[in-house]
């Protein structure tokens, strides 16, 4: 499988993320997206509540008590960084715990984009946990260092920037490997598809993380998420 020019524009991959938010209302795909939009509001509501409770106390006990007169500047540093690591945290334990139906989803999708069933490499759950695992493990070494530039001095004016690419990145290789998988491309070729549309790519994961950054949205963002990768996949190819 070989993917076209068209999948390097980053117009065209902005437009299958909204192709992907227009299908949610698609009568053929309203059963595959419960369970995974019920595993979305579990899980950010839970990250809303600790958040509520538990923010200030947390990153106070971050911050030693010689250096509270900081606690204007100090304070907000923090919040970036927990509420970052909170963000992908939680992304992360839900398309986890959503995966095998995300799997489903962008089948479904495939099928009706096509008008034709969707013949897929049927992959066991414990194959579909393992890739999901794998993928984190490949995020997670990458998020950490990033993480250390926002407390570092002169390197945290850039941290925000690297963090956004970074974050790009990441919901493209997320999302795009749920029609992929189905296809039984693995994750060493993913990110190899994933380099050759890198601008379209990094254009479809950006819109992806401000979706899951905006309450009550990000419910939803992640299903709309696969079905657009799921679009941009098929229509990509050569």
């Amino acid at each position: 499988m070989r993917l076209t020019k068209k999948g390097n524009n980053p117009i065209a991959a902005l437009g299958y993320f909204l192709q992907g938010l227009k299908l949610l209302a698609s009568p053929e795909l309203r059963s595959f997206l419960i369970i995974p939009v019920l595993i979305n509001l579990a899980l950010y509501s839970v990250a809303l509540v600790l958040g509520y409770y538990y923010m200030n106390d947390l990153i106070n006990s971050f911050i030693p008590g010689w250096l509270q007169w900081l606690d204007w500047i100090l304070w907000p540093l923090f919040f970036i960084c927990f509420f970052i690591a909170g963000f992908f945290t939680f992304t992360v334990i839900a398309n986890i715990i959503a995966a095998p139906f995300y799997g489903k989803l962008a089948a479904k999708t495939l099928a009706v984009i096509t008008g034709q069933a969707a013949a897929t490499a049927e992959q066991p759950i414990a194959k579909v946990m393992a890739a999901e695992f794998k993928r984190v493990a490949y995020l997670a070494t990458r998020a950490l260092p990033l993480l250390v530039l926002f407390v570092i001095p002169g390197l945290n004016v850039i941290a925000p920037f690297l963090w956004a690419l970074f974050g790009a990145w990441g919901m493209a290789l997320e999302y795009m490997a749920y029609p992929l998988e189905n296809e039984g491309v693995l994750f060493s070729e993913q990110k190899q598809f994933a380099k050759e549309i890198r601008l379209g790519a990094l254009s479809f994961g950006g819109l992806t993380m401000v979706g899951l950054t905006l309450p009550v949205l990000n419910i939803v963002v992640a299903p709309a998420a696969v079905i657009g990768a799921t679009i941009y996949m098929h229509e990509a190819k050569e």
